[in-house]
C-alpha cells in the first residue's frame, strides 16, 4: 500500500518542559481504518493538529507521500490540503454564510478555476446528502447536519487522509448510523481514516488498526485483537475491553465477534 503520511520522533509542547507529544513515530498508508484511543489529555487532538499542519512540531520529521516536509508556508499548506481534519465541535470549523458557500470555501482557497470549485462543491454536497440544505445558514442546522457540512467541506479539498476528532459526539442514533455508512464509503474509496474516539465498542467493530496514546506517548499500535488483549495496558490507559470482545471470550468464540449479528450467528450455529 502507498504511504500517505509518516511521522518520525515527533515532539510538541505548549509550555517548555511539559511535552504533550513525546517521540511519536508512525506511518499511515492508503485505505487504513485506524481508531485513536486514549483518555483526556493523552495528546490525541494535538497529534491531529500536527498531522494537519495547524501546529508545528518542536522536533522530529513529517513526510507526506514520501516527501520530507519543512516548516515553510508551502509545505504547511500542503499538509492542510492533504490531511483533512474534522473538528469535534463543528462550530469551530464552519464560517460560511450558507452550506454551499461553506463547502466551496476550501476549493476557492486553493485558487482553483471557478468550474472546478463548482464541480467539487456539488460532488461533496451529493456525497454527504446535503442537497436540501445548500442555501441554509449552517448555524441553524442540527449537530449531525453540521458534522456532515464539515466533512463535505473537507472532501471538497480532495485530501489524501481524513482525521476525525470524536465525530460521533453529540450525534443521535440516526446520524451516528449515517456517519458510519459514510466512513465505510470513504474507506472503500481508499481514504485512510483516523478516528479519535472514547468508544471502544465502535473501535472494536470498525477499526483494522488501533493506536493508543497515554501521557503524550504512543503506547500501542496494532490490530484490535492484539491491543484489546492487553488488559494491563488498557487499565493503565483508563480503557476497557469492548463488550463484544468480553462476551466472545466468555463464550470461547473464535474469531471474536465484532457485531451483534456476528455474535448471533455464532450462537445460532453452535451445537445445542
Amino acid at each position: 500500500m502507498n504511504e500517505i503520511l509518516r511521522m518520525e520522533h515527533i515532539c510538541f509542547s505548549y509550555e517548555k518542559n511539559h511535552p504533550v507529544l513525546n517521540d511519536i513515530s508512525l506511518k499511515i498508508t492508503e485505505g487504513e481504518k485506524i481508531a485513536l484511543l486514549g483518555n483526556n489529555g493523552a495528546g490525541k487532538s494535538t497529534f491531529f493538529l500536527c498531522c494537519n499542519g495547524i501546529l508545528k512540531p518542536d522536533s522530529g520529521c513529517i513526510y507526506l507521500k514520501g516527501k520530507k516536509l519543512t516548516q515553510n508556508r508551502k509545505d504547511t499548506f500542503s499538509l492542510h490540503e492533504n490531511a483533512g481534519l474534522i473538528f469535534q465541535d463543528s462550530d469551530h470549523q464552519i464560517i460560511g454564510g450558507t452550506v454551499e458557500t461553506e463547502i466551496s470555501f476550501g476549493p476557492m482557497n486553493l485558487k482553483l478555476p471557478p468550474y472546478e470549485v463548482k464541480e467539487r462543491t456539488e460532488k461533496a454536497i451529493a456525497e454527504m446528502h446535503l442537497e436540501n440544505f445548500r442555501n441554509r445558514a449552517p448555524q441553524y442546522l442540527s449537530g449531525g447536519e453540521k458534522k456532515r457540512v464539515g466533512i463535505a467541506g473537507i472532501l471538497a479539498m480532495k485530501p489524501k487522509l481524513l482525521l476525525l476528532d470524536e465525530p460521533a459526539s453529540c450525534l443521535d442514533s440516526a446520524n451516528a448510523k449515517l456517519l458510519e455508512e459514510n466512513l465505510e464509503k470513504f474507506a472503500l474509496l481508499g481514504f485512510p481514516l483516523i478516528i479519535s474516539t472514547h468508544d471502544v465498542d465502535f473501535a472494536w467493530k470498525w477499526a483494522k488498526r488501533i493506536l493508543i496514546f497515554h501521557q503524550g506517548r504512543l503506547v500501542a499500535d496494532d490490530s484490535p485483537e492484539k491491543v484489546f488483549a492487553r488488559k494491563s495496558l488498557l487499565h493503565t490507559c483508563g480503557l476497557t475491553q469492548p463488550l463484544l470482545y468480553q462476551t466472545g471470550e466468555l463464550l470461547g468464540l473464535n474469531p471474536l465477534p465484532k457485531t451483534i449479528e456476528e455474535l448471533s450467528l455464532h450462537i445460532s450455529s453452535s451445537p445445542a
